[in-house]
């Protein structure tokens, strides 16, 4: 998959090839001397900026280590998919990759940034998981043996999209057959929306959009961009009704294993790499809307607050606020207002 348009190819990889991030691995060169040769692996597609600046970072490494540090990045699921790779990093044999969804099965707490309109702004984002809640999640992650960097990845507020009827309000949602990841949240939303949830793995929706499986999904502009998501689609509702990010994990003993000055400069070049994507995101969301309009999509700009209704009605948040328990929920509502 590529990104469409000259905003992306200026904003994030311009450049790239020159400086020899554009690749998916390593020089053979750096390799060969490389003390340390790591994999880190993601379901972000090639030229999108969650792929762009770990690259980028695995270059900061092999610097700050003076090449003791190969590490080298997998996009677009090359080592499976997102469960695949989660598995992978639990077991040891994949050293690094993110994701957001998929560890809710192992800390359900993992997903609790994914809860309904509980975000309005990135402000409210950064102040909860740079901050306590983050914590506390981080905490969960390590009791099962999994280190989290303190520096999450944007994924982007994730808004609806569909192929004929737009969605204005609630009611639209009604019986629509909408593609979501398969985590409980997200079916749960979708369906105490009056939605028909339907999980598709994100490899296979292009083809179940068009082929009309699903009449309509939902995602960060970003991969509806990077995905051209907006070919077989032709209405984008702008609910941001999640913030979505990922972590970055690695195995907890394997990490504890690396000496202390490894850790540091790889520690410090995720976290730089981390801070650089989420500005990319906020860029790229502001231009990717008049982009995907020139393709003739339309934009609209639903009222949070009826959706909200319907979902505090229905339970939804009672629900989450019992299985995550209250303590995360005591957090998360310090950021996000009650719900």
């Amino acid at each position: 998959m590529t990104m469409r348009g000259a905003v992306s190819r200026r904003s994030f990889t311009a450049g790239l090839a020159a400086a020899g991030l554009a690749g998916g691995a390593a020089a053979p060169a750096r390799a060969q001397r490389a003390k340390y040769r790591l994999r880190y692996g993601t379901a972000f597609p090639a030229d999108h900026p969650g792929a762009v600046r770990i690259r980028e970072a695995a270059e900061a490494i092999a610097k700050a280590t003076n090449g003791e540090v190969d590490l080298q990045v997998y996009p677009n699921s090359q080592l499976g998919g997102e469960a695949d790779m989660f598995s992978q990093v639990r077991s040891g044999a994949l050293d690094f990759m993110s994701t957001s969804g998929v560890n809710q099965t192992i800390v359900p707490v993992g997903g609790i940034n994914a809860v309904a309109f509980a975000f309005d702004d990135y402000a409210k984002v950064w102040a909860a998981m740079d901050g306590a809640l983050g914590a506390h999640v981080r905490a969960q992650f390590a009791k099962v043996g999994l280190h989290v960097f303190d520096r999450m990845l944007d994924n982007g507020f994730r808004n609806i999209t569909t192929a004929t009827k737009a969605v204005t309000g609630p009611d639209d949602l009604k019986g629509l057959k909408i593609r979501v990841p398969g985590h409980q949240l997200w079916v749960t939303m979708f369906g105490a929306l009056g939605a028909a949830p339907t999980p598709i793995n994100f490899g296979e929706l292009y083809a179940a959009l068009q082929t009309r499986i699903v009449d309509g999904q939902e995602n960060p502009l970003a991969l509806i961009s990077s995905a051209k998501l907006y070919e077989v689609q032709k209405h984008v509702a702008l609910t941001g009704h999640i913030w979505d990010g990922h972590h970055i994990f690695t195995n907890a003993k394997r990490w504890a294993a690396m000496p202390e000055p490894i850790r540091a400069a790889v520690t410090q070049a995720l976290s730089d790499a981390a801070l650089k994507e989420r500005e990319d995101i906020l860029r790229l969301n502001e231009e990717l809307v008049a982009t995907i309009t020139k393709a003739g999509v339309a934009f609209g700009r639903p009222d949070k607050q009826p959706f909200r209704e319907v979902l505090r009605k229905a339970g939804f948040y009672a629900d989450w606020k019992g299985k995550f328990g209250p303590e995360p929920w005591a957090l998360l509502e310090t950021y996000a207002g009650p719900l």
